[in-house]
């Protein structure tokens, strides 16, 4: 419908010449507009097997499976599986630069479960892992930073200083934060491994289901971060 034509019906309705003529004008180009849309939003998944769907089929893995919980959430949002197995925080820090795309605007980081299984000093997985977020920082890119349990069976302090590094570092770089992606498995170890593969690192299928449920909203939350700026 075009202006002049919007302008003889707000006319005949009553609405006075000059304010009809100018409502008119206004009118078509909101019509021209269409209604607001959110744009998609770009973020990258970016972790060690845990991350890449280990030991199961493809659509049964991580981030697959948030694809799905994030889309019956009607979230449009591209999450890209960049997941490597056997990646420490030194593999993620030297590869995590030339990983990143022109479009993305988020990152999950999820490493530090190697580190524990090896042993690393927390010292240098803090290290590590403050390098990568200065590059995101860098990149203006928002960040989702996930926390892994501090392994058990190297003494108590290593273990508290372990899990101190991801919230230090959260704090430091005002990232979001969720404190342990393997929670949503259970405080028991017999409990959790219920819900591992054969080899009790890795969750099954249901496990991964049970960390998506758990972890969606702190994506979300990681989206509407993204949506705000």
């Amino acid at each position: 419908m075009r202006p002049t034509v919007l302008f003889a019906l707000l006319v005949s309705y009553g609405v006075r010449a000059p304010v009809g003529k100018a409502l008119a004008g206004f009118l078509f180009l909101a019509m021209l507009a269409g209604p607001a849309v959110a744009e998609k939003v770009h973020i990258v998944a970016f972790g060690d097997s845990l991350t890449a769907g280990y030991g199961l089929p493809e659509h049964e893995g991580f981030v697959p499976q948030l694809r799905a919980w994030l889309e019956a959430q009607d979230e449009d949002v591209r999450v890209v599986n960049a997941g490597v197995s056997g990646d420490t925080t030194a593999g993620g820090q030297a590869r995590f630069e030339w990983s990143l795309t022109a479009e993305l605007q988020g990152v999950i980081l999820i490493l530090g479960g190697n580190d524990a299984l090896r042993g690393i000093d927390p010292a240098t997985m803090r290290s590590n892992l403050d390098a990568i977020l200065e590059t995101a920082a860098e990149r203006e890119l928002e960040v989702l930073l996930v926390g892994m349990p501090g392994p058990g069976n190297y003494g108590p302090d290593y273990r508290a200083e372990f899990e101190a590094v991801y919230a230090d570092l959260a704090e430091k770089h005002d990232t979001l934060f969720y404190p342990d992606f393997l929670a949503p498995l259970g405080d028991d170890p017999a409990e959790a491994l219920d819900f591992m593969q054969a080899d009790g690192i890795h969750p099954d299928a249901e496990g991964v289901a049970r960390i998506v449920e758990a972890f969606g909203p702190s994506v979300q939350a990681l989206i509407e971060r993204i949506r705000s700026e």
